[in-house]
Parts: structure tokens; sequence; C-alpha cells
């Protein structure tokens, strides 16, 4: 079965939607940055392939890594919230 980026962007938002009630303010404040980055990233990224500029290997290639790079940034803040809980309840 073949998903369009909408069916995908969609699925995902609703997924993330799930999940945000579970997830601390920082890690929502860095997957939020990351997510907007990435798409920033891949409408560049678009745009060369569609100007055939870009080949869709790289241009897979890329977005591959900007949503590499946007789920570190999510783990991070979830780092983050896990050292504020573990500093607000010494036990």
């Amino acid at each position: 079965m073949k998903f369009t980026k909408a069916t995908l962007v969609v699925s995902a938002t609703a997924l993330s939607l799930g999940l945000a009630a579970c997830d601390g303010p920082n890690e929502n404040a860095m997957e939020d940055a990351g997510e907007q980055q990435a798409e920033a990233i891949n409408e560049q990224v678009d745009a060369m392939e569609d100007a055939g500029t870009m080949s869709d290997a790289e241009s897979d290639a890329i977005t591959d890594a900007a949503e590499d790079r946007a789920d570190a940034m999510e783990e991070q803040g979830e780092i983050m919230d896990e050292g504020a809980e573990d500093a607000a309840d010494p036990m």
C-alpha cells in the first residue's frame, strides 16, 4: 500500500497528539522545534527534487537525516524532563 505524504503527516500528527499528554514540557518543546526544522528542510528538498537538481534518493536521505535529528531533539527533551522530575523527587 502506498501512502501519500499528506496521509503520513496526518497519521503522525494524530499519533503525536495522542502521546503529547504523556510528554513533559521540554520534550514537547524540543519535539515541536525538531518537527519544524525537519518540515522546513523537507520543503526545500522537495522543491529541489521538483526542479531536477536533486535525485529522489538524495532527497530521501536528507529527509531521513532531518527526521533523525528531530527524533534526537525529542529524546534530549525527554531526558531533560526526566532530570527535572528526579531533581523534584529525591526519593
